[in-house]
Parts: structure tokens; sequence; C-alpha cells
């Protein structure tokens, strides 16, 4: 199958401190891949060149044929690659509604100028967006709280928002900051369901960062580890848990670490 997704040989170095060294790896469409490792160990610069916050020093990113490293993330997000954010993305003082809403900006027909004076194409965009944010809150679970403000929800329900706010893009990739931060087991568990149904229902292809080591094992159909900024494994969860460089850059504790 031809990867919807290809790092090739990406390298970021910040003068004299390489954070990635010449990783490469294919993700295949509909796939949940994670990028696991140490602290510090590069994957956060790795996803910001993914999703065009930082431009590789070398190497490449592919999305669909086309070279995406480089532009600016407003361009990558259009073409469909989308960084979902912790919380830095949520207006705290707007209701959860009112925050998918704005988020259907990129999609906007209408003008600056005509949403200010109320044009039809601004009011078409507008009924649109409304419609569409009802329903990615409906799919999303979140329908008791759609008129709750941001600044009053627990930590996995804001989680949930931020998964909210990335699909108002329409976004064929989902690149998902540590979704799994700060849960407790039973939201870990609703999460980890969520997020098969983004690839299983709406077809999306999901590339996630995460700590949780044993959610990273039951939701991944593969995992790509890097450590001291650079690939040291790829494959399966079963693969990557017998790996002995990977248990070595968890400093041998797999059971605490690796969900062995």
């Amino acid at each position: 199958m031809t990867a919807i997704l290809q790092v090739k040989n990406v390298t970021k170095r910040y003068g004299g401190l390489t954070a990635n060294n010449d990783i490469s790896f294919d993700v295949a469409p509909q796939e949940i891949l994670s990028v696991i490792g140490p602290n510090g160990a590069g994957k956060s610069t790795l996803f910001k060149q993914i999703a065009g916050f930082v431009t590789p020093t070398t190497g490449e990113v592919i999305y669909k044929g086309s070279k995406i490293s480089g532009l600016p993330p407003h361009k990558v997000a259009r073409m469909g690659v989308v960084r979902t954010f912790q919380e830095t993305t949520i207006f705290k003082s707007m209701t959860v509604r009112e925050n998918v809403i704005v988020s259907h900006h990129l999609r906007s027909k209408a003008s600056l100028l005509g949403f200010f004076f109320g044009s039809s194409q601004a009011k078409a965009d507008e009924a649109e967006f409304g419609k569409s944010a009802d329903d990615i809150i409906d799919f999303l679970g979140l329908q008791a709280i759609r008129n709750e403000l941001a600044s009053n929800l627990p930590q996995g329900h804001l989680r949930a928002l931020g998964m909210a706010i990335g699909l108002a893009t329409q976004p064929e990739i989902i690149l998902l900051d540590e979704p799994f931060a700060g849960m407790n087991h039973d939201e870990t568990m609703r999460m980890v369901a969520l997020v098969r149904r983004l690839r299983d229902e709406r077809g999306l292809t999901v590339l996630l960062v995460e700590h949780d080591m044993p959610a990273v094992m039951k939701i991944s159909d593969r995992i790509v580890c890097i450590n001291f900024g650079e690939k040291i494994a790829e494959g399966t969860p079963a693969e990557i848990q017998a790996n002995p460089r990977v248990i070595e850059a968890y400093l041998g504790s797999e059971d605490a670490a690796i969900g062995m």
C-alpha cells in the first residue's frame, strides 16, 4: 500500500545540538502510528517538522506525493495534516460549541470583510460551521457539555475538545500530542476508544506522541521509537516490547516503562 506520509532522512540541528538525526519512516493510510521515546528524545521536534512548525535542516516530509516540509503550518493544515495541542488552542472563555465553530476558520469561503458586514457567503459559512460543529460534538460524545465554558472542563473533556478542534479542519492525518496525559485509567481507556473511532469511523490516519506506554501498546498498529534524536526501532507493539534497544533506552524497566 502506498504511504500517505513519508518522513525521509529528517535531521534538525540547533547550532551544535542535533535534535533529530536522519529519521525515516512511512505511514500507511488509516494507520495508527505512535512515536515514543524517553524525555528529551526528540519526539516533539519531529512532530513540529511534520506539522510545519519547524523546518528540517536536511531531509523532507512528503504528504500524498507532495513535499510539505518548509511550508507554514496553516498551509500544511489546509492540505490535510493537522496537529492538536494539549490546551493551547482552546479559548477558555468560550463554550465547547463556540470553540469548535471558531476552529472551522481554515474552511471559510467568505472574507474577513464579509464576516464583518454579514455577507450571504459569511452567513452560509456560519450555518455550515454550526452544523459541522454539532456533528463533531455528537461524534465525540460531548453533547452534555456543548454549552459548558471550556474553563470549567476536566482534563479528559479538554483533551476531547482539543480533538474536536482538530476535526473541524477536516484533516486526513491528525497528529495527537500526548492525548492521554493527566488522565486516570478509565479516562485513558475512553480516549483510546475515541482515537480508534477516528480511524475506524472517520477514516483518519493517526500519529501520536505519548508517554503512557500501556495505552500506546494497546492502540498502535505500529510504533517508532527514538532516543537521543535517532530512530532506534520500528515495528508492531509486540516487536517493540521485545526490542533490546528499546528496553535499554527505557533503562531496562520493561514492566514500568514499556508496558510489558
